[in-house]
C-alpha cells in the first residue's frame, strides 16, 4: 500500500480554493488539475509498504507530539521557475511548529527525518500535461524552458495575490493513496490529534 501522513484542510479554506480554480483553470486547460477533495498538506511520504507495519506505524504516529499551529494560505507559484513550470501551486505559512511535526512524523514513520529549515509546504493545483512530467519542487534533468503556463501567468499578473485564509491545525492523518486511471484518491486510515507540548508534558509527570 502507498502510504502518506498529512493536514486535512478546511472545508471554507477547501472551497475558496475551488473558486479561485474556476476562474484561472481557462488559461491553462490542458493542464492536469488536481480535485478539491484531493488537497492536503503532506508531511511525509512514506512510499510503498507492506500492511504488515500499520499497527506498529499507527503507535509511533500516535506518540508524535506537537503543539497545534496556525496555517495559513495565500499567494501562488511555479516549480521549479515560472519559465520552466511543471506544477502551479498555493503557498502555505506556517509557525515553526508545523516543521516541527513534519521532522517528527518523519522520524516516527522510520524515514530520513526532515530537518524543519527543509519543509516548505505548498498545495499543487495543477502539473503541466503529460503523466511523465515529475511533480518534485526540484529542478530535474528534464526540464526545459516553456510556456505550459503562459497564459495563466499573464492573468495571474493582473490579478492581486489570492488569500484563501487560515486555519488552526489541531490533527493529522496517515492516508493510502489508491491509484487509478483518473488520478489518485485518498483514504484516511487514522486519526491523531495534536496537543500542546505543555500539556503533555503535564501528563507524564
Amino acid at each position: 500500500m502507498r502510504l502518506f501522513v498529512a493536514l486535512d484542510i478546511t472545508d471554507d479554506i477547501r472551497e475558496r480554493i475551488a473558486t479561485f480554480i474556476s476562474e484561472t483553470r481557462p488559461f491553462a486547460p490542458h493542464a492536469r488539475w488536481t480535485a478539491p477533495e484531493s488537497w492536503h498538506v503532506t508531511l511525509a511520504f512514506i512510499g510503498e509498504r507492506s500492511e504488515n507495519i500499520l499497527p506498529t506505524l499507527k503507535g509511533e504516529l500516535a506518540k508524535v507530539q506537537c503543539n497545534e499551529t496556525q496555517v495559513a494560505f495565500g499567494g501562488y507559484g511555479f516549480f521549479p521557475h515560472p519559465g520552466s513550470a511543471r506544477v502551479f501551486w498555493v503557498g502555505i505559512k506556517a509557525a515553526r511548529d508545523l516543521a516541527m511535526l513534519a521532522s517528527e512524523v518523519s522520524r516516527a514513520s522510520g524515514l530520513e527525518i526532515t530537518k524543519a529549515e527543509d519543509y516548505h509546504p505548498h498545495l499543487t493545483l495543477a502539473r503541466a500535461g503529460g503523466a511523465s512530467l515529475s511533480g518534485a519542487p526540484g529542478k530535474q534533468v528534464t526540464d526545459r524552458p516553456n510556456k505550459r503556463f503562459g497564459s495563466l501567468q499573464a492573468e495571474l499578473a493582473n490579478m492581486a495575490p489570492p488569500d484563501f485564509g487560515s486555519m488552526i491545525a489541531r490533527e493529522f492523518y496517515l492516508y493510502r493513496s489508491h491509484l487509478t486511471t483518473h488520478g489518485s484518491t485518498y483514504e484516511k486510515l487514522e486519526r491523531f490529534e495534536l496537543a500542546p507540548l505543555s500539556a503533555s508534558a503535564k501528563k507524564i509527570s
